[in-house]
This record gives C-alpha cells, structure tokens and sequence, in this order.
C-alpha cells in the first residue's frame, strides 16, 4: 500500500534505497561498456535477458485476458528494440556520459506520446521542459566526443523512441505486477533477439565462446544487479511511496554514470556534452516534478 505521500517524500532508509538503485543502474554502463568489447551487442543482450529469464520464469504469473497483446508489444519495444539498440550505441560510443544522458530523452519523448496517443495534458512549464530536453540533444551532439561517432547517437535516440513507445504502453497494463513484466519481456525477447544478432552479428557464437570473465561478467552483472536488484528495490519502493516521488531522485543513475565514465573509461567530455547534459537532465528533472506536482503517475521502465 502507497502511504508516501503523508510521509512528505523520501526519508532516511529509503533515500539509500535509491543511491543503491542509483549505482547499480550507473555500474550497469561500465560493466557493460567492457562487456561490449567482447560479446556483440544483440547478442549480449539475448544472454543477459537469458538470465534473467531462468531467474524469474518460476515467478511469472498468465497475464488476465486480453493484455497478451499488449504485454507483447511492451517486451518488444522495452527488451528487444531499446536493449538491443541501447547496447549497440554504447558499443559504438567513445564514452559512457553521451549514451547515458540521450536515454534520457525518453521521459520527454513519452510525454509527448501519452499527449498524442492518450490525450494526456501538460501545461506550458511541462512543454518547455520538453523543448530544453530536446535542444540538449542538439547541443550535445556536438560535442566532438559526440560526432566522433554520431551513429551512436542516433541509435540511443531511436531507442529512446521504442522505450517512449513501451512506457506509454505500460500504461495500460492491467494485472500483470513488475515482477510477472520483467519477466515476460525476458522471455518473449530472447528469440528476436538471437535472431536479429544472427542477421547482423556474423561471428557473435564465436565471440561469445571467446569471451573472457569480464564479457560474461557483464552480462550476469547487468540481469542481477541493474535487473532483478535495481528493479526489485524499485518495486519496493513504489509501494511505499507515490512513483512520482521517486522519479526524480532517479536522476542520479545518469549523473553518476558521467562520474564512472570520467574516472574507469577515460571520458573527456567537452563544455559542448557538459550543456547539453544540463540541459537533457535539468528538462527530465522539471517533468518529473511537475508530475510529482500532479501526483501524476510516471512509470520507469527498464534501465539499459
């Protein structure tokens, strides 16, 4: 039962509830960043959702009649075309704070999505939010870190499209508890996604034979900690506390990942990513709050 909203917002145990989800989903760029080296991206993807599939297939409840479809589609957009897409940008990233900051682009891309799709009004603080997010992208993409490789940009936007598309969908969602979703996007994802990385992975079997401890390291740190760990306390959380309470302090995983790309990959973000960043966070943090302001609910899909 939520009773955070008489508890005025997030206090002692459950702030470290978030700076633990906060590193594990931060970690999660890093580790998998290394991984990356070794296991093509479709394919690591498929091994992770593999795990986390064995981990929670004995969990997993029947969705009620007639949200299969629904469900389906939610795995498709959320495990199959943002991980797989998500992963083969920060394959091709020079650095871990582009990726991290540009899938944030999501929040303002579902807002204007549950506009058009559900009706859903905001005020002129939210749409100029939405805008400062956007031009973010913009400035940031110019960072020449950035335009090293802009391939990798464009793919964390394309995947921030399909995550838009799958938070909206969730939406609708009716009986089926984050647990059972988790689970069912693992499941429904790891065919297409064996598929896809045959197609466009010549090699990936013989890669993944190769891989050392850190490629599947990787992959068991991404299905254990940013997966079952980062969404299990998630999950705790919002049942004590309004979603839209928490959100917000959700923030710091993207933050704290420029932190791990600075000091273990060797990142050299320019004033251009730096801007940008403020600009692509500081438009997420003011959706957040208005919806906070609104109560309105704000689902968190899963972080790469």
């Amino acid at each position: 039962m939520v009773n955070g909203a008489q508890g005025g917002g997030l206090r002692g145990r459950d702030l470290a509830l978030v700076l633990v989800i906060c590193v594990a989903w931060a970690c999660n760029f890093l580790t998998s960043a290394f991984a990356l080296r070794e296991i093509p991206p479709f394919l690591f993807t498929a091994v992770r959702l593999s795990i986390l599939a064995l981990a929670l297939v004995w969990f997993v409840k029947a969705p009620p009649a007639g949200q299969w479809p629904r469900l389906i589609a939610v795995a498709l957009c959320n495990g199959v075309l943002h991980f797989g897409l998500s992963f083969w940008s920060l394959h091709l990233a020079g650095d871990l704070a582009s990726p991290a900051i540009a899938m944030q682009s999501y929040v303002p891309m579902a807002a204007l999505l549950a506009w058009w799709l559900l009706g859903e009004r905001f005020g002129w603080r939210t749409g100029l939010a939405i805008a400062i997010s956007f031009a973010g992208v913009l400035v940031l993409g110019f960072d020449p870190i950035v335009l090293d490789s802009p391939i990798s940009l464009v793919l964390m936007l394309v995947s921030a499209v399909f995550l838009a598309i799958g938070t909206v969908l969730m939406r609708g969602l009716s009986g089926v508890n984050m647990i059972s979703q988790q689970g069912w996007t693992a499941i429904i994802s790891v065919v297409p996604l064996l598929l896809l990385s045959t197609v466009f992975e010549p090699g990936n079997w013989h890669a993944l034979r190769e891989a050392t401890w850190i490629g599947w390291g990787g992959a068991v740190y991404s299905a254990v900690f940013a997966s079952m760990l980062g969404h299990g306390l998630y999950y705790v959380l919002v049942q004590r506390h309004p979603v839209a309470q928490v959100t917000p302090w959700l923030l710091l995983a993207p933050m704290l990942a420029v932190v791990l790309g600075l000091v273990f990959w060797g990142d050299h973000p320019g004033p251009r990513l730096w801007i940008g960043g403020a600009m692509v966070l500081g438009g997420v943090l003011i959706i957040a709050l208005r919806a906070l302001a609104k109560m309105r609910p704000l689902q968190v899909p899963e972080e790469i």
